[in-house]
């Protein structure tokens, strides 16, 4: 007999089931996770992989660590510790962060194991037999003060692409632009460890010929792309490389830590993580179980769905497939790819190794719990363009949709029912006869099946984004119902229909467990225990048990008779002071936060002395400059940006001044009833049909002058070069709601109604605004920011903004 200890057999795929095999991308191991990678890869797949398993589907979800490359050796270097020390150490940081955000791994391993090696190697054989690879000399970046080729992220330089200019591009791809790059393309290029420049050397190495294997790949993708319903941006990442033609890829490198290349010549050398690091999905399984065979050479009965962030796209859709295709094996080849565009952290990227941006362990030590970041993550995913993270939005999604809306039509449903007899039903779900004829129970239940056929559209399509809205919708019609109802009423005035509405609402409250359990299952769990249902009772949506038809009747998902448990609010409120807290907390790099901690110690300790000398008495000389000091700063304290009222503007119309050839006259909707009249000199800068319906940052608070005869009501925001030759619009992002505020990271409060001329407040704010090197526009350092991100100009860097 078995011990109760004993982890359960490995899943196989089950004959007549529907069998689905889930990866998410393999973060790196030489740093902590951000929220960008969270949702780009392992969440997005997470919530997937337990909708499967909510539908009873036979589900296995494979991720871990990508432990082997250049990534790797460079943050051993920074450490002064071995390849294989960084890995232990940062495996287990993943596995931590993951753990605490709820993802449900059914096996997450490492690359770096004897399986990645064998299968590697292996497939290796296949294709070099096949005739699939190629041997050339290349010419490489070689570091005569290190006395090492320079695998691609050893080198820096300036990106080679038209356009971007970018000083930090790596030599395998550019953060900027999204280019692939080779190391010889860069311009002025750097060693990073030693920072001087590299020369080029010839190298000898081995190439996968994807000219070749082109019509086997090309036949893949067409059939597969539709079948599968790839994501949209996957299609154009692909059809971008399959245009610009497909070339040899390299897959080897000179660098000591990775897969060994197993024959004689290149003994020296490792495979390039990017062929190797996609096989790792199948030595991960290999290590969950020596039966992984069942899973990844089963294409008729099992479906590979693939998650991951627009930068991962070619090496899926065109290097791994062409990879497998070249063995001549019969391969589970992915069917589903779905891909996250990316998320922005306020001021900018999110950036790993420049450490800006909430990490997960920073998630940990907020005190917002995990389903609070699932559930924003999740309704913020990138899944058609970039998204914005900003904490404000964070508080507005907690407070008013979790807070407000869920969380308060659950315990408003629960607290009533385990109310005393007399005043609600002593914890007993009452009975609920006649409630199909119930007029408004009736609506609801129509309104609910509709929620949950949308549901599962979405989920099934993989668009999780939709499918957590509609859930949402769910609670929102339950709020009405409720409201509507005037259940307390009720319960005196018409107890049988209270009942109809207690029972239905119960029904609604377990649905809403069940719905959102894949995006939220701490919150689903701790509903579950609130009804008083059984934790071996798992929550399930499966169309086999009949309980996708129980939607259109809530009442019945519950019975009468049944005992919940005591209910507790499920969320608290996020309060103002505590999102400045966590801006202000979250500002800048990591190293930058570091720096500032010692900073804030330091000055700190010196206030004290300060604090220490007045008492003891220091001359009023020092004292009175002292007090001057402080009251000047405390005057320069008070000009703050929030003060201007810069608003996303659209000109609905702009024409030429009647009496003035430099000057346009623009209708501006900002928002308000009527859009206002205003003047702008910029006509020799920009052509009158750019000027048309396009979106402006507006300057709504100035006072009204007259322009030549016309009163002017606002300012058009734009950036100027340094010798004021060239003009450009500061634009917000196109899906900037006309009317919505500029913000400010850091800087709150409300503007004034009208910026004087004596205070010179405009005159002093305006020194500071910019664009930076980013063409971001900005106060100081800080971006113009909306809800739907910052505002930007098209080229002139570091220019002033009037």
């Amino acid at each position: 007999m078995a011990s109760l200890s004993s982890p359960p057999p490995p899943k196989l795929p089950i004959p007549g089931r529907r069998n689905i095999l889930i990866t998410s991308a393999l973060p790196y191991v030489n740093n902590v996770p951000h929220l960008g990678n969270i949702i780009g890869c392992v969440l997005s797949a997470d919530v997937f992989a337990r909708y499967c398993r909510l539908r009873g589907y036979n589900a296995l979800y494979i991720c871990g660590t990508d432990e082997y490359g250049t990534a790797t050796e460079t943050k051993a270097m920074e450490e002064k510790c071995s390849p294989r020390e960084i890995c232990d150490k940062y495996h287990a940081i993943h596995d931590e962060v993951y753990k605490w955000f709820d993802i449900k791994f059914d096996k997450f391993g490492r690359t770096s194991s004897p399986q990645q090696t064998e299968i590697c190697q292996e497939i290796f054989h296949k294709l070099m037999k096949n005739n699939w690879l190629t041997e050339n000399t290349m010419q490489q970046l070689y570091c005569d003060t290190c006395q090492r080729f320079l695998a691609d992220r050893l080198v820096e330089g300036v990106c080679p692409t038209q356009g971007c200019g970018n000083k930090t591009a790596r030599g395998d791809q550019c953060d900027n632009c999204s280019h692939m790059l080779n190391p010889t393309e860069l311009i002025d290029p750097k060693c990073k460890v030693c920072k001087n420049s590299p020369r080029i050397r010839e190298t000898d190495h081995l190439f996968l010929d994807l000219p070749l294997l082109k019509d086997k790949l090309v036949n893949y993708i067409n059939d597969t792309s539709v079948t599968g319903m790839w994501s949209q941006n996957a299609i154009q990442a692909t059809n971008a490389w399959l245009k610009e033609g497909l070339k040899p890829r390299c897959i080897t490198r000179d660098l000591k830590w990775g897969v060994p290349v197993p024959i004689e010549k290149y003994k020296d050398k490792v495979f390039y993580v990017w062929f190797d690091a996609p096989i790792g999905y199948v030595s991960i399984t290999a290590s969950y179980t020596s039966e992984w065979e069942k899973w990844w050479k089963n294409p008729d009965n099992v479906e590979l769905f693939q998650f991951m962030g627009k930068d991962n796209v070619p090496f899926h859709t065109i290097m791994f497939p062409s990879t497998l295709l070249g063995t001549g094996d019969k391969w589970t080849m992915m069917k589903t790819i779905s891909v996250t565009e990316y998320l922005n952290y306020e001021a900018g990227k999110f950036s790993k190794s420049k450490g800006i941006g909430v990490f997960g362990n920073d998630a940990k030590d907020t005190n917002i719990p995990p389903e609070v970041w699932r559930y924003y993550l999740l309704m913020n995913r990138p899944e058609a363009s970039d998204t914005l993270f900003t904490w404000t939005d964070l508080q507005a999604k907690l407070n008013s949709e979790l807070l407000n809306n869920l969380g308060n039509f659950i315990n408003r449903v629960l607290s009533f029912i385990a109310k005393p007899a007399g005043a609600g039903y002593n914890s007993i779900i009452p009975d609920a006869p006649g409630a199909r004829s119930h007029p408004s129970t009736s609506d609801l239940a129509e309104k609910t099946s509709k929620r949950v056929d949308q549901y599962l559209d979405a989920m099934e399509k993989v668009k999780l984004k939709q499918g957590l809205k509609s859930a949402m919708g769910i609670s929102t019609d339950g709020n009405l119902y409720l409201q509507n109802s005037e259940f307390w009423q009720l319960y005196k005035e018409d107890p049988v229909s209270c009942a109809i509405v207690m029972k239905t609402s119960v029904g609604l409250v377990y649905l809403l467990a069940c719905l959102l359990e894949p995006f939220m299952p701490s919150f689903s769990n701790e509903v579950r225990r609130q009804l008083n249902l059984s934790p071996e009772e798992n929550l399930s949506l499966s169309q086999e048990k009949g309980e996708i038809v129980k939607a259109r009747s809530p009442w019945d998902f519950l019975p009468a008779g049944h005992k919940i448990g005591r209910p507790v609010p499920l969320f608290e409120e996020l309060k103002d002071e505590k999102v400045s807290e966590h801006r202000k907390k979250y500002a800048g790099s990591q190293a930058e936060r570091s720096s500032k901690a010692v900073a804030d110690a330091e000055a700190t300790k010196i206030t004290n002395q300060l604090k220490s000398a007045a008492l003891s008495g220091g001359s009023k000389k020092e004292q009175k400059k002292q007090t001057g000091s402080s009251k000047s700063k405390a005057a320069e304290a008070e000009v703050s940006v929030a003060k201007l009222d810069i608003r996303v503007g659209l000109i609905r119309k702009a024409e030429k001044h009647p009496d003035a050839d430099s000057l346009y006259v623009e209708e501006i909707d900002v928002g308000e009833e009527a859009p206002r009249t205003v003047v702008s000199g910029l006509v020799k800068y920009i052509p009158i049909e750019e000027m048309q319906n396009r979106k402006v940052c507006v300057l709504c608070n100035l006072k009204p002058v007259a322009m030549r005869g016309i009163k002017s009501h606002a300012m058009v925001l734009a950036a100027s070069s340094d010798d004021h030759t060239k003009v450009e619009l500061v634009e917000p992002p196109a899906d900037a709601a006309v009317g919505e505020r500029v913000t400010f990271a850091g800087y709150s409060g409300e503007p004034e109604a009208s910026l004087s001329g004596k205070s010179k407040v405009w005159e002093k704010l305006a020194a500071d605004l910019h664009s930076d090197g980013e063409l971001v526009a900005c106060y100081k350092d800080v971006p113009f920011t909306t809800s739907a991100g910052v505002c930007k100009v098209k080229t002139i860097a570091n220019g002033e903004i009037r």
